[in-house]
């Protein structure tokens, strides 16, 4: 579960939407709803959809995605325990823009629409840090759009790396394991490249030791490399 809210709200997106409620709010929302299990792989909400429910993270890790104009699937953003999914289609009573898949073993809590919206009605302060995250989210959006412009494939791939070490990571006697198991095709979706370029990337840094690499798994061995190749990420 995320931690108390007692001190101020960092201005980010990575902080969750649970980690931004004060405890009894927190225990509120979560009452509202049902908790479901979803298995590794299951599509958890499709785009185009009609919006009925948000979902509140537990455990686990998701993919939020999209098609992108080559065809490709886009990784827009990744969404872990204490998020909320869903909501912006939730508010505005619109069919799901994007497709949420379950990227390992998830346990979450349902909220209807109806029940969400009636608890942000009760409770001013949670609407207020609701706005404040899809905020900071668009922001994001922003900051990765100017990425996929601004720099290349290489340096897009590091910075991304780095970010999954620093807020995704556990220290392991290698260096630091990305938590989050993402497929070489997910990474090329998240940088906007194809597999077949992100796999020799891979492979590149796997021969300079800066990274290794197993089936799901990735471990960031030398982060000082990365943030090289990264410029200033």
């Amino acid at each position: 579960m995320p931690g108390r809210a007692t001190g101020p709200v960092l201005v980010d997106d990575r902080v969750p939407y649970l980690a931004r409620l004060a405890d009894e709010s927190r225990m509120a929302l979560l009452e509202a709803g049902t908790e479901l299990r979803y298995p590794a792989r299951a599509v958890v909400l499709r785009k185009g959809e009609p919006s009925s429910h948000v979902l509140l993270v537990l455990d686990g890790w998701l993919k939020v995605t999209d098609g992108s104009q080559n065809g490709h699937e886009a990784l827009l953003a990744l969404r872990g325990p204490g998020d909320i999914v869903g909501e912006s289609a939730a508010l505005r009573g619109t069919s799901r823009s994007a497709s949420v898949t379950a990227l390992e073993p998830v346990r979450a809590v349902v909220v209807s629409a109806e029940r969400f919206t009636a608890f942000l009605d009760e409770q001013p302060m949670a609407t207020r840090r609701l706005m404040a995250l899809i905020t900071d989210r668009m922001r994001a959006g922003d900051r990765k759009r100017l990425e996929l412009g601004a720099c290349g494939v290489k340096e897009r791939l590091a910075r991304l790396l780095l970010e999954l070490a620093e807020w995704h990571g556990d220290r392991v006697p290698e260096g630091i394991l990305v938590r989050v198991p993402l497929t070489q095709q997910e990474l090329a979706g998240s940088v906007g490249a194809s597999r077949e370029a992100v796999t020799r990337l891979l492979s590149e840094l796997r021969e300079r030791g800066v990274v290794t690499t197993r089936r799901r798994s990735l471990v960031v061995v030398r982060p000082e490399v990365l943030r090289r190749i990264g410029g200033s990420a």
